[in-house]
């Protein structure tokens, strides 16, 4: 079994396209023995935690002039490749992710957490949803086959928010500074939405050190 970690936002297009380069390396590799994990990361951990609106986030994090229209062109382009359709006209606010990262931790014990991610993305990329807002999660944990009512009682309390904030500290320690990253078996790491063959070649690799310690254990 190959064990991936993968560090992440949910409000990070680029967490979005590695995420189905990914799967497309998973697909071209004909794997069905990698396990996978979720993990927080807050791209804006001074957010407030009513958010703020898009316009407002845009400037302050780029400035103004042609410069953002660029960006996200160029982030549209790369996602037409993966097959994301990104709607930015659409977003009106930008969330603080904390309440998406407790969903997202949550589902795990669910059975449901790679659902999760791809409908929270799916929601606020595509469709321009306020993935900080409970009823749009609630929706969101619906439509990834969680229910509902359970869904809400989470989100209403403040049960995983210690943890969550907890391993986003975690990943900044080990030397995380952005996302997507993806760790292999707590020994590779591949940093970015690289294209496919990138993730084969780790997992090839990490096949192989699996191959090599079972040999040394019967020698």
């Amino acid at each position: 079994m190959i064990y991936v970690d993968i560090v992440s936002d949910t409000i990070c297009p680029w967490c979005y396209i590695g995420k189905r380069r990914f799967e497309r390396a998973l697909a071209l590799s004909g794997r069905n023995d990698v396990a996978l994990s979720w993990r927080p990361f807050q791209l804006n951990p001074d957010m407030p935690p009513e958010g703020m609106t898009r316009d407002d986030y845009v400037r302050a994090k780029f400035g103004g002039g042609d410069r953002p229209r660029q960006i996200y062109q160029a982030i549209a382009e790369s996602g037409r490749e993966a097959g994301i359709e990104f709607q930015f006209s659409k977003i009106k606010r930008t969330p603080n992710t904390i309440p998406s990262h407790r969903l997202v931790h949550w589902a795990a014990k669910q059975e449901r957490q790679d659902e999760v991610v791809a409908i929270l993305f799916q929601a606020y990329f595509e469709e321009g949803l306020d993935i900080g807002d409970t009823n749009v999660l609630v929706d969101c944990a619906v439509r990834a086959g969680i229910d509902g009512i359970r869904a809400q009682k989470f989100l209403m309390s403040d049960e995983g928010r210690q943890e969550v904030v907890a391993s986003d500290v975690y990943a900044r320690r080990l030397g995380i500074n952005g996302v997507p990253c993806f760790i292999v078996n707590r020994k590779y790491a591949v940093s970015g939405a690289q294209p496919p063959s990138a993730f084969v070649e780790v997992f090839n690799l990490a096949e192989r050190d699996a191959a090599t310690s079972a040999a040394q254990s019967t020698a």
